[in-house]
C-alpha cells in the first residue's frame, strides 16, 4: 500500500495501474480570512481582560476573577489556533508527507484540555467559597459582567465568521462561548448579591459555568482524539463502504480498508481491491472513485487494484488488516 495521493495497482505481469482521482480540497473561508477574524477577537479580549482582573480583585468577586482567568485562556487559545494555522499552511515535504495539517488538531486538543483544567480549578475555588462565602461588591460585578458580556459577544461573532468546521477554530470558539456564559453568570450573581445580599450566589454562578466548561472541553478532546487515533470520521461507517465497494462490477474482494481524517473535514481512504481476471483495473478503480465520492463524500483516495490470483489475499498481503469483504 502507498500512503500518497496516487492510486496504484499491479496485475500479475507487473504492469502498474495508476491514476489520480481526488479533488482539490477547498474551504468556504480562506485561512487568511480565518486569521484575520481570530486576530480581531484576540485584540478585543486582551484589551478587556486587564480591566476585569483589576475590578475582580477590588470587588473580591470570584465570578469576575474566573471570567478574567477564562479570558486569559481565550487569548491563549486564539494565539495557539493562529500558530497552528501557520504550521498547517506549510506545504508537505520531507518526512511530513501529509504536511503539518494536524497541528490544528493538536491545538484543538490543547484547548479542550485547558478548559477541563480551568474548570477543575474554578470548581475547587467555588466549593471553598460556598463553605466560607466572601463579601462581594455587587454593583461592580454587574457593571463589569455586562461589559464582559458585550466583549465576549463581539469576540464570538468575530470567530463565528471564521471556518468553524475546522476543529482548531472550533476550539477557540468554545473558549469564547464559555466565557460569554461566564459573563452572564457573573452578571446574574452580581444582581443577586446587590438585591438580596446572598454572597454565595457568586460561587453558585461559577459552578454553573464549570459544568458548561467540562462539557465543552470533553467534546473537544473526544473529537480531536478521534482524528489523532485515525478513527473514521463521524457518520462514516467503513463496513458499509466495504460492502458498497464489493458490489461494484468486477470486484471480488476488498481488504486493508482504512478510512481516517487527515484534518478537520478532510477524510481519506485507502484499500486493496482484488478484481476478476477479465476486469480492467483502471476502469474498476475509476468506478470505485466515483462511488466513494458520490455515495460517501470521500475524494481523497488511495486504491491498490490487482487481479485476483487465488481466493484469498495471501498472494498480495501477508495479513489483511481489519475486516475482509469477499464475494
Amino acid at each position: 500500500m502507498h500512503d500518497d495521493h496516487g492510486h496504484h495497482g499491479h496485475n500479475r505481469d507487473g504492469h502498474a495501474h495508476e491514476g489520480r482521482g481526488h479533488d482539490g480540497h477547498s474551504h468556504a473561508v480562506s485561512r487568511d480570512a480565518d486569521r484575520r477574524w481570530l486576530a480581531i477577537a484576540l485584540s478585543v479580549i486582551a484589551a478587556f481582560m486587564a480591566v476585569e482582573v483589576v475590578v475582580g480583585v477590588l470587588a473580591q468577586s470570584l465570578a469576575l476573577i474566573s471570567d478574567a482567568a477564562h479570558m486569559l485562556t481565550d487569548a491563549a487559545a486564539i494565539v495557539l489556533a493562529l500558530v497552528a494555522m501557520r504550521f498547517a499552511a506549510r506545504p508537505a515535504g520531507g518526512r511530513y508527507t501529509f504536511g503539518l495539517a494536524r497541528a490544528e488538531i493538536l491545538s484543538a486538543a490543547a484547548n479542550g484540555l485547558s478548559l477541563l483544567l480551568l474548570a477543575g480549578w474554578l470548581g475547587y475555588e467555588a466549593i471553598a467559597r460556598l463553605a466560607e462565602p466572601t463579601e462581594v461588591t455587587g454593583w461592580m460585578v454587574v457593571v463589569t459582567g455586562l461589559l464582559g458580556l458585550s466583549v465576549n459577544v463581539l469576540a464570538a461573532w468575530a470567530i463565528g465568521k471564521a471556518n468553524r468546521s475546522s476543529l482548531n477554530v472550533q476550539g477557540a470558539y468554545q473558549h469564547v462561548l464559555m466565557d460569554m456564559f461566564a459573563s452572564v453568570a457573573a452578571t446574574a450573581a452580581g444582581l443577586v448579591v446587590l438585591l438580596t445580599g446572598w454572597a454565595r450566589a457568586d460561587a453558585v454562578a461559577t459552578l454553573v459555568v464549570v459544568v458548561l466548561m467540562i462539557k465543552g472541553g470533553w467534546t473537544l478532546l473526544c473529537e480531536s482524539g478521534r482524528v489523532l487515533l485515525n478513527a473514521a470520521p463521524a457518520g462514516v461507517r467503513p463496513e458499509v463502504i466495504g460492502v458498497d465497494m464489493l458490489a461494484t462490477e468486477g470486484v471480488v474482494e476488498v481488504h486493508d480498508l482504512h478510512v481516517w481524517t487527515i484534518d478537520s473535514g478532510q477524510a481519506a481512504l485507502s484499500a486493496h481491491v482484488l478484481v476478476d481476471e477479465p476486469a480492467d483495473c483502471h476502469l474498476v478503480r475509476r468506478e470505485l472513485e466515483r462511488l466513494l465520492a458520490a455515495s460517501h463524500g470521500i475524494t481523497h483516495t488511495t486504491l491498490q487494484v490487482d487481479h485476483q490470483v487465488r481466493e484469498s489475499a495471501d498472494e498480495h498481503c501477508e495479513s489483511a488488516h481489519g475486516q475482509v469483504h469477499r464475494r
